[in-house]
């Protein structure tokens, strides 16, 4: 598969600390590529490299085959940025900002008047395009810089903590964008500390530490990695024996709460296959039954540490 983004041997110090060191990867055409990672391990440095605010002290990157030390222009044209911090005028309308930002990227007038409407018409925007930004609400803000990062029409779209701090409707508004942004085939490159959304929009996941990048999988791979057991969660229509419980292939562990049996499982087929024939046998139903497979919170702590 095309790659959009190729990484090789990415590396920044800062006295004497590296910031990134030595980081490899590669971004796929038409993808949600997500790059995760605690405070201090290397973000946003790789992304300021990325997108050729700062220069890496080694190492390549290319951006849709250009090389973004030798050919920055040719490189940055191809891609959007979304910061975390809004980046628009407060003072200048929704409109006069997504012209400004046509100019900046030399969108022909025809052109970007036609793209504007439209992105204003898509973010629900349109009918306060002539109002200033300043009265703008957070979660509007963050569809009008993500509209100014479309305006170019980027194949790939650098996106840093799209919805943090936002209401809940904001942010299944943004998400849902970015999905319709992949279905007509743009590259999206997420940082979030939201680990649930990452699990959400994300084909592959990267998670950096200490300047290294510890994993890139799918959301899907990286739980099955994690050594957290999957977890049942039962209730029964009379008491049971939690001896006989534990005898169940792969359980581990067995705990009443009071208001469920919880069992730790390694193999959450043959555990499911005998609570079945245990409740069968002894002429008792079972009134509840949830799975809980590992989350990628629980991946995250295993590749980056805690408690």
């Amino acid at each position: 598969m095309e790659s959009v983004i190729e990484v090789q041997g990415l590396t920044k110090t800062y006295d004497q600390i590296r910031a990134v060191d030595g980081v490899d990867f590669q971004v796929r055409k038409g993808e949600i590529f997500g790059f995760l990672g605690p405070n201090g391990a290397g973000k946003t440095t790789t992304v300021r490299m990325l997108t050729g605010i700062i220069k890496p002290q080694d190492g390549s990157i290319r951006i849709m085959g250009h090389d973004i030390q030798r050919e920055p222009l040719e490189a940055k044209e191809h891609l959007g940025v979304v910061p975390e911090t809004s980046n628009a005028y407060v003072d200048l309308s929704a409109w006069q900002n997504l012209m400004l930002m046509a100019g900046l990227y030399g969108v022909p007038s025809d052109v970007s008047h036609e793209r504007a409407q439209d992105l204003l018409t898509e973010f629900g925007l349109y009918p306060r395009r002539d109002d200033k930004v300043k009265g703008f609400s957070k979660g509007m803000k963050q569809r009008l810089i993500l509209a100014m990062a479309l305006i170019n029409d980027p194949e790939l779209l650098f996106l840093d903590e799209p919805t943090s701090g936002l209401d809940v409707q904001s942010s299944i508004l943004i998400r849902q964008m970015l999905m319709q942004l992949r279905g007509k085939g743009k590259t999206i490159f997420l940082t979030t500390h939201n680990l649930e959304e990452a699990n959400q929009l994300c084909d592959r996941i990267a998670i950096i530490n200490h300047g290294k990048i510890a994993v890139i999988d799918s959301p899907h791979n990286l739980k099955k990695m994690t050594r957290k057991l999957n977890t049942i969660e039962v209730t029964f229509s009379t008491g049971v024996d939690l001896a006989e419980l534990s005898r169940a292939p792969g359980v581990l562990e067995v705990k009443d709460t009071g208001e469920k049996i919880v069992m730790n499982t390694e193999n959450v087929n043959q555990a499911l296959s005998f609570l079945t024939d245990y409740a069968h046998s002894r002429g008792i139903q079972i009134q509840s039954l949830n799975t809980l497979a590992p989350s990628l919170e629980d991946v995250f702590m295993e590749f980056v540490g805690g408690p």
